[in-house]
């Protein structure tokens, strides 16, 4: 219809020359002047609101390339439409707009301020979301292009680039019906991992493990959905790279602390790698150098990978930044999204970008870093605490320490969930008890687990599976009923303040005792661990936190020799 977006101004409070930029239809008379851009101005989409999936890390990566940009003289327009975050503070960008990210609101800003360059790939799914039309309308997209974005979005194409590169991935189908589900399953073989064709933050993502489980699912899903054959027990990893189009740089590698079926965003990871073997890391470099160069990707990408049985299995790629990067740029010592800013301006200027991504990869690392996932089940108790594929987690932490034990003590206690430390040996009265409820499938790692707690001087509660599993180990413990002799239920032992720490590992089928026990942990604070492998960690950093009393250390610290 003709009718244009117009721009007012709203002074910083207690700062000099700086302004919000705001819309209206109401013609503004004279205009609010434009940033000085005698070399080019480049307009960078925020993340827009936060929400589960999408958060914090993504601001970190705007900032940095608002940072990098102004380094390189190159004026910056931010567009986001959250009060909460760094890149709304007025000295980040040179202009500053809160507007929602709608193809109608960035045009209107685009139009106004005709900028050199639009970066969609650090803003998470929402800039994502609108890359296409944006470019469809003229918009010059700095780095990787949407079509790119789109091929690895797409199963049925990027599993087709799989098969040309050699690359092993999950077998998979999809399905709109129950009739279609099942027979593809039945094909794949159970169980699978079940999820809408299209979603983010891993919405409506389940572990189906039989016929009844998926026409029930079925039942639910409105829309054609995608099944793959679910990597049980699988060890998962990903890696984050920075890509010119031909050369690509990957960092580091991080390995989950917990196996496939746990949302990668909900997982706690390290860095550098655990269990991995060398072929098995050389395996992934391998995988990430071929997946960024056949893309085509420039700047960030992200691949997520399984190991089952000592094969890797790529499970997707995403050109884009990832909420690792701020990790691995932290405990790597690099700039990652500052990079990948330079990269991307080369490419478009014409430049040769070897100079910028020609960084030594750390062949070892002096620290270890652990990201912990921070949940906000404190604020919902009657939400089931339990880890799976979709996605709950609102931020994350990291803990730093030359000891891998010790780092991952540090990220739990920034997560609010601090390990208890072990009874006083020198204090006769100081006891401190462990409740263990572990699920059938996980009896057999009980032993070490267990025989940790009982050497540092725990008392050791357990109900009945896996009190009788304890007791053939000849591990001392106390059995805990459902329901106690004096009529009690094993949650208000939790509530009574009488457990120090829980381990409780949910099966296949959820419990009324492990619900009751998760959600009394949670209304109480008390540390409580809802998966067999971060079980065992923890016992390996309580360990360590006996004899390993670090002070505080600055990040920088750690690369002053890098």
């Amino acid at each position: 219809m003709g009718i244009k977006k117009d721009f007012g101004t709203i002074e910083v409070s207690g700062a000099d020359n700086a302004r919000y930029f705001y819309s209206t239809y109401t013609t503004l008379n004279p205009p609010p002047p434009k940033p000085i851009d005698s070399k080019g101005k480049v307009l960078i989409l925020g993340g827009g609101p936060n929400r589960i999936g999408q958060g914090i890390e993504f601001d970190y990566c705007c900032v940095h390339a608002a940072y990098a940009l102004r380094d390189m003289g190159i004026s910056t327009i931010m567009i986001n439409c959250n009060p909460e975050t760094v890149s709304t503070d007025y000295d980040t960008a040179n202009n500053l707009y809160f507007e929602p990210l709608t193809v109608e609101d960035v045009m209107g800003i685009i139009d106004y301020e005709q900028p050199t360059g639009v970066i969609v790939q650090f803003g998470g799914q929402t800039p994502l979301n609108i890359a296409d039309e944006l470019k469809s309308l003229g918009v010059p997209i700095l780095g990787t292009q949407p079509d790119i974005i789109n091929t690895a979005e797409d199963r049925d194409l990027f599993r087709a680039m799989m098969q040309k590169l050699d690359i092993p991935m999950p077998e998979s189908g999809m399905a709109s019906t129950n009739k279609e589900a099942l027979k593809v399953a039945k094909e794949i073989g159970y169980p699978v991992m079940v999820r809408p064709s299209y979603v983010l933050g891993g919405r409506g993502m389940e572990v189906v493990r039989n016929q009844a489980q998926l026409t029930a699912y079925m039942e639910k899903a409105h829309e054609e959905i995608l099944i793959d054959r679910f990597l049980q027990s699988a060890l998962e990893c990903e890696a984050d790279a920075i890509s010119d189009g031909t050369s690509v740089y990957v960092p580091a590698i991080l390995e989950h602390i917990e196996y496939t079926g746990v949302h990668s965003g909900d997982s706690a990871c390290v860095i550098p790698t655990i269990n991995l073997t060398a072929k098995e890391r050389e395996t992934i470099f391998e995988y990430t150098e071929k997946i960024a160069r056949e893309l085509g990707v420039v700047g960030l990408m992200n691949i997520q990978y399984a190991i089952e049985g000592g094969k890797v299995y790529v499970l997707e790629a995403n050109p884009r930044a990832s909420r690792t990067v701020p990790i691995v740029s932290k405990v790597c010592g690099i700039q990652m999204a500052r990079i990948a800013t330079e990269v991307m301006l080369k490419k478009a200027q014409g430049k040769a970008t070897a100079d910028v991504l020609n960084i030594k990869t750390p062949e070892s690392f002096e620290l270890f870093g652990v990201k912990e996932s921070v949940f906000p089940f404190n604020m919902f108790h009657e939400v089931d605490p339990v880890l799976g594929p979709e996605m709950r987690s609102t931020g994350e932490v990291l803990g730093l320490s030359d000891n891998f034990g010790n780092a991952f003590c540090l990220a739990q206690e920034a997560a609010k969930c601090p390990l208890p430390d072990a009874p006083m040996s020198s204090d006769a009265n100081s006891t401190k008890t462990i409740l263990l409820s572990v699920s059938e499938e996980y009896l057999r790692h009980l032993l070490d687990i267990a025989g940790t707690f009982q050497s540092l001087g725990f008392t050791i509660l357990a109900t009945d599976k896996s009190y009788k599993q304890l007791n053939k180990l000849g591990i001392r413990c106390q059995l805990v009923h459902d329901v106690l002799q004096n009529g009690q239920q094993v949650s208000d032992l939790i509530l009574d303040g009488t457990i120090s720490m829980i381990i409780n590992t949910p099966g296949t089928t959820l419990s009324q005792m492990g619900f009751d026990i998760r959600r009394a942990a949670v209304r109480k604070g008390i540390p409580m661990l809802t998966t067999i492998e971060a079980a065992r960690i923890a016992c390996l950093g309580m360990s360590v936190k006996q004899v390993k009393k670090d002070g505080v250390r600055s990040l920088q610290s750690y690369h002053l020799n890098a």
